[in-house]
């Protein structure tokens, strides 16, 4: 962390936190390229925010694995796992550096994005607005892959990730959503958040 920040002990097991560590690095990896394609300054704000929070999480499993080592047998097999947690942690690094090169607007060759913008499939960040019907439903009710062919691959609740969410989520006004899906669904589900329209049309 580039400034200390006091972090709380919670007893979580290190399976748990290397597997969430691992979901998020794929994420910020995905978040940064896309960052520097679409030149997104909000992808590459949601990057930086998901590198905080890795490396609270890489501290927090330093912790379990200090506190799960109970002689030197112990310790011997727990530094596999820290190794592991450090070298996630610099992936998640090397994507804040792809990030920090769209907020300092240095940009990629416009040849490399325009061979990227061709893809299928695009990411989007939008926040959910008071007027949008998305506010009090679950992840399942929308039925956004079958409707638009987007899906809800995180979502920010403040400081709170929620990564790859159940159909069970309920999503709530001010989240934060990282979806994917094609260009033409991408738009109408950033629409839909922010409360333009009020219903989706379903794929034909």
């Amino acid at each position: 962390m580039t400034e200390f920040e006091k972090v709380e002990y919670k007893p979580v097991s290190v399976r748990e936190l290397l597997t969430e560590m691992k979901d998020i690095s794929e994420l910020m990896i995905d978040l940064a390229y896309s960052a520097a394609l679409f030149h997104s300054k909000e992808l590459a704000e949601e990057v930086l925010e998901l590198e905080s929070y890795v490396d609270k999480l890489v501290y927090l499993l330093n912790m379990n694995a200090m506190l799960a080592a109970r002689d030197a047998e112990d310790t011997e097999a727990l530094v596999s796992v820290t190794v592991v947690a450090n070298a996630t942690d610099k992936i998640s690094d090397a994507a804040a550096d792809m990030a920090a090169i769209v907020l300092k607007d240095i940009g990629v060759h416009p040849l490399i994005r325009e061979a990227f913008q061709k893809v299928e499939e695009h990411l989007t960040r939008v926040e959910v607005k008071p007027k949008s019907f998305f506010v009090d439903k679950t992840v399942g009710e929308l039925k956004l892959a079958p409707a638009i062919g987007v899906d809800i691959i995180a979502i920010r609740r403040g400081k709170k990730w929620i990564i790859d969410p159940e159909d069970e989520e309920i999503i709530r006004e001010s989240d934060i959503l990282i979806a994917r899906g094609a260009p033409a669904g991408i738009e109408e589900f950033e629409e839909a958040a922010e409360g333009k329209i009020q219903k989706l049309e379903e794929e034909k």
